[in-house]
């Protein structure tokens, strides 16, 4: 960590494919890209291993951690999902009637923490809700029109409407309301009317949808795809067009709202990228990197090598360190610190197996 503006840590797990931090960020679960979830908490200076969670059986593929209800959600490929419970030093895992018949790909807590909703690639969402005459989790599901694997979701902040992001180059917000758990809602500028699996909304992208997210009022959706694009809907102007921009960069696998007008994005780039609100659009602002006197080696040192290599007939070690903090993709992205509308601080995890605490306060990680 010397040397580098930006705060990270090697948990030593591996590609970390998704992460979750407790309320008080004392600690953190993340998944290695296999069956287990790790809980590590903060203790004298480090990152210890305090808790493995092996409940699934194929790899784990969403995490999230409800601040104020301290459950954690998980899903994963074996098709299942589990509430975790913190009881008596021990996390008690739930089994969650989720009816998918392939793998579940991502799961999030409503705002509320009284419902939480689950993408599977059986082209449907599961609304998962406690039913307390049964003593279970039992889930209603949301199915047309999707017609792929769905990717992504994000609640708005009305508990009631859900963004979800296919493989079928589509972005779309339904209505998620559970008459069980929720009051009646209210208009907005999404619609007025919202009886559960109502489709809101839906949005063309160039390229598998990979990650989508409500602005912190709900009034704007901001969503990722594969054509390296990013595109932005706003209900408060029209709730049925959305505008893209489509970027020099790597696709983005991540986005996530800092105020109501700034959005950070990343992926396969391995940097976080901030982009602003103008006008009905968004507009590149800068890349956030770090600099590193030790990152010395480049791509035409690399070349050099193999030309050895070939000329020579005889292998060496290649060890080419790229000038970004994360060496390989970013997959998830998660705020950190501050309010909702005022993000302070965020956490990016890769591929690469680092963890990173990006400060937007600290103008030298902006380097260009």
């Amino acid at each position: 960590m010397s040397g580098t503006p930006v705060q990270h840590w090697n948990l030593g797990i591996g590609p970390i494919s998704c992460h979750a931090w407790n309320k008080d960020r004392t600690q953190v679960a993340v998944s290695a890209s296999s069956n287990e979830i790790h809980i590590f908490e903060w203790k004298n200076g480090d990152w210890i291993n305090v808790h493995t969670l092996d409940e699934h059986d194929l790899p784990v593929t969403g995490l999230d951690w409800a601040p104020n209800t301290n459950r954690i959600v998980s899903c994963s490929q074996d098709k299942n999902a589990f509430v975790w419970t913190f009881d008596r030093g021990h996390w008690k895992p739930e089994l969650v009637l989720v009816r998918f018949q392939r793998a579940a790909t991502c799961v999030k807590w409503s705002p509320l923490e009284n419902k939480f909703a689950v993408g599977s690639g059986s082209k449907l969402v599961s609304i998962c809700y406690y039913e307390k005459e049964n003593d279970w989790w039992v889930s209603k599901q949301i199915k047309k029109p999707i017609r792929s694997t769905v990717n992504c979701i994000d609640w708005h902040p009305n508990n009631v409407l859900l963004a979800v992001g296919a493989c079928d180059f589509k972005t779309r917000v339904f209505s998620a309301w559970i008459k069980e758990v929720d009051d009646k809602p209210s208009p907005n500028p999404w619609g007025s009317k919202m009886p559960f699996s109502q489709l809101m909304g839906e949005y063309n992208a160039s390229g598998w949808v990979h990650q989508v997210a409500f602005s912190p009022s709900g009034c704007r959706l901001a969503y990722v795809s594969h054509d390296s694009s990013i595109s932005l809907v706003d209900a408060n102007q029209d709730n049925t067009v959305s505008h893209t921009l489509r970027t020099t960069h790597l696709p983005f696998t991540s986005v996530r709202w800092l105020t109501e007008n700034s959005i950070v994005a990343a992926g396969h780039e391995y940097s976080p990228i901030l982009f602003t609100v103008q006008g009905n659009g968004l507009k590149e602002v800068c890349v956030l990197d770090v600099p590193s006197a030790n990152k010395t080696a480049s791509v035409n040192s690399a070349l050099q090598m193999f030309k050895n290599i070939d000329k020579n007939a005889a292998s060496e070690k290649i060890d080419v360190q790229l000038k970004t903090l994360h060496q390989n993709r970013i997959t998830q992205i998660m705020p950190h610190s501050g309010q909702p509308n005022n993000i302070l601080k965020f956490t990016t995890c890769g591929t690469d197996g680092l963890i990173a605490l990006w400060d937007l306060k600290n103008n030298s990680a902006m380097v260009r």
